[in-house]
């Protein structure tokens, strides 16, 4: 679901870019906050850094493994916000989301510069600040209300619905971008039509995914990561979550690396629907705006659509296995280096305090 830039003006646009930088903001903010009032040991802090890693690799690698939709010539893959919102919490989620997506957007041309704001919304914003705080994360409070860690039914159900409403919501701001855009070949009524049922079948893929990954993460934590993500804070039980660190980084590099070649070639929703109603997955748009964006992007893409930049009849072999990991790898770093500068954060702040009772 990440828009390409003729699908918006430039305009609406830079609107979209501030309303996500504004939520980014206000959620570095408020994990100050909550690591300035809960007075956690460091550890559990470094705890979360090394999740917020871990978990936006994973996220990377599983969005290019898109999966067909049956009996529609389309395919889909994760948004990764909601399961991100289950494992971290709303605000590191939306952190490492974004940086996901601009790690897409600069280096692999996946989503436009332009539209980035768009896509952080869409993908970040709405399953994070939105369906998480307000649907799921009460769900989660039932799950440790009902003492009894082996039932996942709270968890299972909060992650499901969550997945289910966050990602065709987000092919309606999809839509309602463009329409504000004043793209007059997507008329409103047919494209959200087509919308938001390929994107409520995929979001069933989604969900079986996300729900498959928190139960697993609830199950070999002890509930520890879920209940802290539902807190706000940082790791309390910083001993506990070693596998699932492992088995995050492991799924991530056979997922970014081996299950991303098998991905499938149908185009994905949002490109299937833009086909149905104009015949082709693309279309053109013309400004200085756009021809400036798209000169950026080439510069900074490194490897477009994930692979080499390579002639098409060179046909040369890996690319997409090299995508994978490397694209993994920077997402791994960035989001970490996003904590780690939260930490350094926190720690000043906690001196100051220290210095001046």
């Amino acid at each position: 679901m990440h828009m390409a830039d003729a699908l918006i003006s430039p305009f609406v646009g830079g609107v979209m870019w501030a309303v996500s930088a504004g939520a980014t903001a206000y959620s570095t903010v408020h994990i100050k906050k909550m690591s300035a009032e809960q007075e956690e040991p460091d550890g559990g802090f470094v705890g979360k850094v090394s999740l917020m890693a871990i978990s936006g690799a994973f996220v990377f690698a599983a969005q290019m493994i898109n999966f067909t939709i049956p009996g529609t010539g389309s395919s889909g893959h994760i948004g990764g916000g909601m399961l991100l919102a289950c494992l971290l919490g709303s605000y590191p989620a939306l952190l490492t989301i974004t940086s996901v997506l601009a790690v897409q957007a600069f280096f692999f041309a996946d989503g436009g510069l332009l539209s980035l704001g768009c896509n952080i919304f869409n993908m970040g914003v709405i399953p994070c600040l939105v369906v998480y705080p307000l649907l799921v994360k009460p769900l989660f409070q039932k799950q440790q209300e009902s003492r009894n860690p082996g039932n996942f039914k709270y968890i299972t159900a909060g992650s499901v619905l969550g997945v289910m409403l966050a990602l065709p919501l987000g092919a309606f701001f999809v839509v309602l971008e463009t329409l504000a855009s004043g793209v007059t070949a997507l008329p409103f009524s047919t494209f959200l039509l087509l919308m938001l049922p390929i994107h409520t079948a995929i979001a069933v893929g989604e969900a079986v995914v996300t729900a498959g990954v928190v139960v697993f993460v609830a199950a070999n934590s002890y509930g520890g990561l879920i209940e802290d993500a539902v807190s706000g804070g940082g790791i309390s039980k910083a001993g506990v979550f070693k596998r699932v660190l492992a088995v995050l980084g492991v799924c991530t590099l056979i997922s970014g690396g081996l299950l991303s070649l098998f991905a499938s070639s149908y185009p994905d929703g949002l490109e299937w629907s833009i086909e149905k109603i104009t015949g082709s997955t693309d279309i053109d748009a013309e400004g200085a705006v756009f021809e400036r964006t798209a000169a950026l992007q080439d510069v900074t893409a490194f490897m477009p659509d994930y692979d080499y930049r390579t002639e098409p009849e060179s046909d040369a072999a890996g690319g997409t296995t090299v995508a994978g990991i490397v694209g993994s790898l920077m997402v791994c770093a960035i989001a970490g280096a996003l904590g780690v500068a939260l930490y350094l954060l926190k720690r000043k702040k906690a001196r100051s305090h220290e210095a001046c009772p």
